[in-house]
This record gives C-alpha cells, structure tokens and sequence, in this order.
C-alpha cells in the first residue's frame, strides 16, 4: 500500500505531503489545480522522464517521495530477489531528486537506475493514466491482457515456444545466409577463414585475461619498484656526482677538522655513522638489483598478450567466451559453404523439425488461451452489466494468423456489441470514450483479483460518463477498493462520494506566486465539495442536502459491501 506522497518544488507544488488510507482515495479539484500534477509526480518518482522544465520556478531542485508498505510475503521476495532494499517492517521508501543537471532516484536510500525502480513498480503499485483506455483499441494489447489473465496456466509454455523459435530463427538465417551466389560465396568463405585463423592464432583461454591483467598489475608494481631503486643507486653510487662519494669526502675533512676543534668529535663520529648507513642502504640495494626479481622481457611478453587478447575478444564478441563462441558459429558456417547442397538439406530437415516442435507448441497456446477466453468472456460481460451495460454481449476472438512468433500464432482480439440485435465488431468500431474507460474498469476488476498489486491509481476513469452509468462506476470502484488501495482523481460526485479519504486540490497565490494545495477533508468538508461538483460555485441549501443525501447513499452501499 502507498502510505504517503511528498512532493516538493514540483511546477505549480511548493510542499505538498499527502497520508493515504486504505480503500478508495478521491482526489478533486477544478480543472487546472494540478491534479494530474500529482499523478506525474508519482509517474516521475517510478521512473517516469525528467525534465528540469518541471522545476518550480525559483526552486533549484525538485523532490518526489513515495512511501510503501508491503505485507505480501511474495511481493516482499520479489523485492529481495531484486537485490533492492525493503526495511524490515516491510517499509519501501522511493524518492526522485531533480536538478537542472542531473536527477537522481533512491530506493530506502540507495540509488537505483531508472530500469531498476521501473520494475519495483510493477510489483507495487498500477497507475491509469487519463489516455491508457485508447490502447483497448489495438489488438495487440488485447492479446497482452488475456496472456496476462491466463498466465498461470501459460507461463512455461511461453517460455518453451520463445526458445523454440529462437531456435528456428536462427535456423532460417542460416538457410537465408546460404541463398547466395558462388562469387559471394567465396566472398564468405575468404572471410570466415580469415577470422577462423585469427581467433585461433590468438589461442584464446577463458578467464586467462583476468590472470594476466593480475600478474601485469604486479609486474608493473615491481618495475616501478625497480626504476625507483635504480635511481637510488645512481644518486648515491654515480662515479662523478654520487651523495656516497660526497659523503666520504665529507667524513675525511670533519675527522681533518675534529683534530683540531674537540667540539667537532660528536659531528664526525655522526658523519661516519651516516656513511656506514648510507653504505649498507646501498649494499642492499644492489642485492634487490643483482637478484633479478624483475624480469623486463617476460614483463613485455605479458603486456604484449593481453594486447592480443583484448584485440580479438573485442573483435569478436567483447570477451574471450564470446569470440571462441563466434569461431564456432564460423566453423560451422564455413563447413555449410563448403558443402552448399548438404547444408540446406540438412538445415531444410531443422527447419521441418523445429516447426513440428512450434505447431504442437502453438496448438497448446491456442487451447488454453481459448478455454482461459471462455472465462475472461463470463468475467468481463458479469462486470460490464455492472457498470451499465444492459445489454452488453463481449466476446474474444482467437485465431491463428499463419507465421510463428516468440508467442505463438495467434491473433487475439476483444468484440463487443453494447445493443441487442447488433452483430459482434471490434472495440474501435464500436465504443467512445466513456464506453473504453468503463471496460477498461472492468478487466481492471477481474484482473484485480488475480494479481498482488495492492495499489491502483485512476486518473479521470470517469471520462465521458454521467448519470445513473457514473453511480454505477462508484459501486464499482467501491468494491474494488475492498481489501486493496484505490487513489482516483474524478469530476463526478457520485464517484467521490464512495471515498474513505477525500483530497481537495487547489490553486491558490501565495507572496504573489502561483501555488497548488492539497488538504484532506473533514466529513463536512467533503460535503461541500460534493455540493461543488454538483452545483457549481454557488452552493445552496437543496445543493448542500443533496451532497449529504449522496455521501450518505456511498456509506450505505458501501456498509451492504
């Protein structure tokens, strides 16, 4: 569940801090308050693009803060497995910083990448935008949502026929690969000896580039090491200018000097102390130089390997596992040129196979995706009815479209008719705007009860509704925020009616600034804004009796729920 939203410096919000409830959430406002200004924000903070545009004007960055609690011990998993922090109360806490530079997004105070909280998201929280009803009209997603409904059922059958026809795709490659020309034939072969001689000039050996990158570490260290103690012997040892020469030099005139001046002696006996100590650096010094540790030319051998290495690897394939899997693939393709006739014929014989293996594949796709149709079509034509489709006949149409894909073969697509005596056509055909938002509702309440996401957010379901169908829609949202989190910003009052928490939205100047507020309301304070959004500015006593009458009716129905 969303416990809480923090929003600040974000367009119209300065500071907004938002405690959510259980249930159904309403959020209303008039238009242009900046309601859907929170619902990006939480868009922004799931991984939504950012845009320093979307800064408060004055402000140098902007903060998101989503607060979760998850109870699900399987979404719970699903997060660690993620290898993404959860308190250990359950508590996941997102947050989004922007700068004109840069954004920024953490979850529970380590950062993320925008794939990583994106994913997170899915687990958590599903937000309906304003326009996501218009993808009802494309057939592709029907075929999305009925996998998704069935899914259970279907999931390692997905994942063998995605396999499969990996494979086969790389069989018909191979067959397109050798429907050439003989000038282009040798062209390839020329080529696939060179790199087949290349790869295995090199002798490649995998984790033999990481062994060697150690020992070049080391060597290298030790050369250093080398260079430095060479030094060390010129500057102390050099024939002309050595500091031990200088020294002795030294030690002779001080002992010369002490002779004469007692006071000396100490200084002297210090010199010569300083002469034997330089003496013995020195001796161990040639002894380091004299044993040879560093070996120049087997250091040179090193470095020149890896240069090969990293050379070929990142010719072929990135690393050494890579390029000896594409000398391989060479071979084999170098051994097919050679013998052009064999190799199709046998590749022909792969072909057949493998599309054996996806028909029988397909043909069990196709079964369970139509004995799942049968029910999704008893579910949403239930739910349909409910949200004022008297008459309402929904069908999903199943067919096999004659070419394999990584989800097998078939064409799915929803059909409805809304009146009686109308024949069954696709949903483009047939539905508004209002009649997509209602089914769109509607798998959202059968799906709803098949998955563990216990957060939906709605922004403006209620487009194109009104009247008797919009009190329908309430019970429906009703009953759908039993047990799970519903946040929904709506125009309609029979639909806020039904909130267990109800947020007003507003645009307000403050210190000569535009500025979006957003306050939870008293029982009272809900009625008045019922009265609003049923009468308009001036809210009289029959407007204000009829707001109470329909708050009253939502606890009613809610209360027989």
């Amino acid at each position: 569940m969303l416990d809480s939203i923090s929003v600040k410096n974000l367009a119209l919000i300065r500071q907004a801090d938002i405690e959510l409830c259980e249930g159904l959430n309403i959020l209303s406002g008039e238009t242009g308050a900046g309601k859907s200004i929170l619902i990006g924000s939480v868009n922004l903070c799931l991984g939504a693009k950012a845009d320093k545009s979307m800064i408060r004007d004055g402000a140098e960055y902007a903060l998101i803060e989503l607060v979760f609690h998850v109870d699900n011990p399987a979404t719970t998993q699903a997060i660690k497995d993620m290898e993404l922090p959860i308190e250990e109360d359950g508590t996941v806490i997102i947050s989004r910083r922007i700068t004109p530079s840069r954004s920024s997004i953490k979850v529970c105070g380590e950062s993320v990448s925008v794939k990583q909280v994106r994913d997170l998201a899915q687990l958590l929280i599903d937000v309906h935008g304003q326009h996501e009803h218009q993808s009802l009209l494309h057939p592709q997603r029907h075929a999305q949502l009925l996998d998704e409904y069935c899914m259970d059922e279907i999931a390692s059958l997905l994942k063998d026929t995605a396999v499969e026809y990996d494979e086969y795709k790389k069989i018909t490659g191979r067959l397109e690969a050798l429907d050439i020309d003989d000038n282009a034939r040798r062209r390839e072969m020329d080529l696939a000896e060179y790199e087949i001689n290349e790869i295995e000039e090199a002798a490649l050996r995998p984790g033999e580039e990481d062994e060697l990158d150690d020992e070049f570490r080391r060597m290298k260290g030790a050369r250093d090491s080398f260079e430095g103690l060479n030094k060390v012997q010129e500057l102390l040892d050099d024939e002309n200018a050595g500091a031990l020469d200088a020294l002795g030099h030294a030690v002779h005139e001080m002992k010369q000097a002490s002779s004469v001046n007692e006071a000396l002696t100490d200084d002297a006996q210090a010199l010569a102390t300083a002469e034997d100590t330089i003496r013995d650096v020195l001796r161990d010094v040639r002894d380091i130089l004299d044993d040879g540790a560093f070996d120049p030319r087997h250091f040179d051998e090193v470095e020149e390997r890896l240069d090969t290495i990293r050379r070929i690897s990142a010719r072929y394939g990135g690393s050494e596992e890579a390029a000896l899997d594409y000398l391989e693939r060479r071979k084999e393709e170098l051994r097919e040129l050679n013998d052009l006739d064999e190799s199709r014929m046998k590749l022909n014989a792969l072909k057949k196979e493998s599309e054996e293996k996806l028909d029988k594949l397909c043909g069990k796709l196709n079964a369970k995706r139509k004995k799942a149709a049968l029910a999704l079509k008893k579910e949403i034509s239930a739910v349909l009815e409910d949200l004022n489709f008297l008459k309402v006949e929904f069908e999903v149409s199943i067919k096999p479209h004659g070419r394999y894909t990584a989800a097998g073969n078939d064409d799915v697509e929803f059909l409805i008719s809304l009146n009686p005596g109308e024949s069954l056509r696709s949903l483009k055909d047939v539905a508004s705007g209002g009649e997509l938002s209602r089914i769109m509702l509607a798998l959202k309440s059968v799906f709803a009860a098949k998955d563990d996401i216990e957060t939906l957010i709605f922004d403006e379901i209620d487009s194109g509704i009104s009247g008797k169908t919009a009190w329908k829609v309430s019970e429906k949202m009703g009953a759908l925020s039993l047990g799970r989190q519903l946040i929904c910003i709506t125009h309609l009052p029979q639909i806020a009616a039904m909130a267990d928490k109800h947020f007003l939205i507003e645009k307000k100047e403050a210190d000569g600034k535009t500025e979006t507020m957003i306050n939870a309301l008293e029982r009272s304070e809900e009625e008045t804004e019922l009265a609003r959004m049923l009468g308009g500015d001036e809210i009289s006593g029959a407007v204000l009796a009829n707001a109470k009458e329909l708050k009253e009716r939502a606890n009613a129905v809610k209360g027989k729920k």
